[in-house]
């Protein structure tokens, strides 16, 4: 039986000799001491948005995560967040969405429409100057384990699959979780800290594996 479109495509660029360069140029491991792209501090970044104390509220820390992929947060949006009705709703959701495991591990119910973790990204969405991107990203930084990054460079070097996350998590258990596996080995190859998530390798690698491309032509993406 063939491999999904999406699972191959995935398998090909993580494979491939690119790969590891692009991870250790990213995140600052490679040996020209280069500077890292500042995406590199956005799990990490005050302890990370996941830590317990933290897990099911966002915090100021968060929302300057974010801006390390170059995204902003509304102020009036952020304030609401941080101290108004927006912020208790968001984490009533967060309440009920997994922590402390990989998307591989989850069930496809955990992500599907209507779950809560959906329904977070729904809220967020629907508030005004926060779009898709922004929303998702700011989850991936509550829950980076399981809720990828997700934008326009990505979406289009994968041709847009819908709808994402159940697709990723598809991808990611398809031969007996053969990609997840690639991209814990990913990390190891390119001197990352164990604490960098598989779904944030995979990110990074496609991300940087078509940036270039993608600012210079009309992608579908774009």
């Amino acid at each position: 039986m063939s491999r999904p479109p999406l699972t191959h495509r995935l398998s090909s660029l993580i494979t491939s000799d690119q790969a590891v360069s692009d991870l250790r140029c990213y995140f600052g491991t490679g040996r020209d001491e280069a500077v890292p792209f500042t995406g590199s501090r956005f799990e990490h970044l005050a302890g990370g948005g996941d830590r317990q104390a933290v897990a099911n509220v966002v915090t100021a820390d968060d929302l300057i995560a974010v801006q390390t992929l170059s995204v902003r947060i509304p102020a009036q949006v952020a304030v609401d967040l941080l101290e108004g009705d927006l912020g208790v709703r968001l984490s009533e959701l967060l309440s009920s969405v997994p922590v402390y495991i990989d998307m591989v591990e989850a069930e496809a119910a955990d992500l599907a429409e209507g779950s809560p973790a959906h329904a977070a990204w729904r809220l967020l969405c629907d508030q005004r100057g926060v779009g898709w991107v922004t929303a998702g990203k700011l989850l991936a930084r509550k829950r980076p384990r399981l809720l990828p990054v997700y934008d326009q460079v990505v979406r289009c070097v994968l041709g847009r699959p819908r709808p994402f996350w159940l697709a990723l998590h598809g991808a990611l258990r398809a031969d007996d979780h053969a990609l997840h596996h690639n991209l814990i080995a990913l990390r190891e190859s390119a001197d990352l800290p164990a604490t960098v998530s598989a779904l944030r390798v995979c990110d990074v690698v496609l991300w940087m594996h078509h940036r270039t491309d993608h600012q210079q032509r009309g992608c579908i993406g774009t």
